[in-house]
């Protein structure tokens, strides 16, 4: 029994197959997602090596990376193999990721459509487990001047105060404003209070010749635009 045991670490394989001096001898892109992640995590449990703990763990999001990068700690520790150091790692070095695609997105000084708004912001909203409100500030030429998150809050949603973003664009010298907020539901309907908002702050900006050119509501792989939908 003890000879089958050890038959699943990783230290018995070929360097070949060893994820780590893989990685090393022939470059990152030969490893498999579940190689790469086998790395982060170092080990396995007395039953299966990190490798095949990796495969499950992947397998149970589809093997889709961007799902397993909206697992929690505590969803992660819920494999078993994976305590709470392990499951950091994992969640870490998905963010670093995450924080590389936004970075790595095209560089869009001037709004020209939905799709800019949405290329702007889906890297900071497409993945978040809570509701986010963020405004874009433009000017004459509709450039971006500034981008600000005005509340984060649970799953059940946010709360805007107007007062704060009719005070920022002044503050800025904006002439425009586009709103966006993202639901993690996945839901691209407008809710009753989406509409809601969206009134009073196009209400507010009116009085101050501000223009209310868009609201976005971003998901993990789409978004809906106020603006598009002649919701404005």
């Amino acid at each position: 029994m003890q000879d089958k045991s050890v038959s699943f670490s990783i230290k018995n394989w070929s360097d070949d197959d060893k994820p780590r001096e893989k990685l090393v001898n022939k470059g990152r892109a030969v490893l498999s997602d579940a190689e790469l992640i086998a790395i982060l995590i170092g080990s396995g449990s007395r039953s299966e090596s990190a490798v095949e703990l990796s495969k499950r763990i992947l397998a149970s999001v589809d093997n889709n990376l961007n799902e397993l990068g909206r697992l929690s700690i505590k969803q992660l520790m819920a494999f078993k193999g994976i305590g709470e150091a392990k499951a950091v790692s994992i969640a870490a070095a998905l963010e670093v990721g995450r924080r590389r695609r936004g970075e790595d997105a095209p560089k869009i000084e001037k709004i020209g459509s939905s799709k800019d708004v949405y290329h702007i912001l889906h890297p900071m909203l497409g993945e978040l487990e809570h509701e986010e409100f963020w405004i874009l500030f433009l000017n004459n030429s509709n450039k971006v001047l500034h981008k600000a998150q005005l509340s984060k809050g649970g799953i059940t949603g946010t709360l805007v105060d107007v007062r704060i973003v009719m005070k920022q664009a002044l503050e800025l010298g904006a002439v425009a404003i586009i709103l966006a907020h993202n639901h993690p539901s996945g839901t691209l309907r407008p809710s009753a209070a989406d509409k809601q908002i969206t009134q009073k702050i196009k209400t507010a900006s009116e009085t101050l010749d501000i223009k209310v050119l868009d609201h976005l509501i971003i998901t993990q792989k789409s978004y809906y635009s106020f603006a598009d939908e002649n919701m404005l």
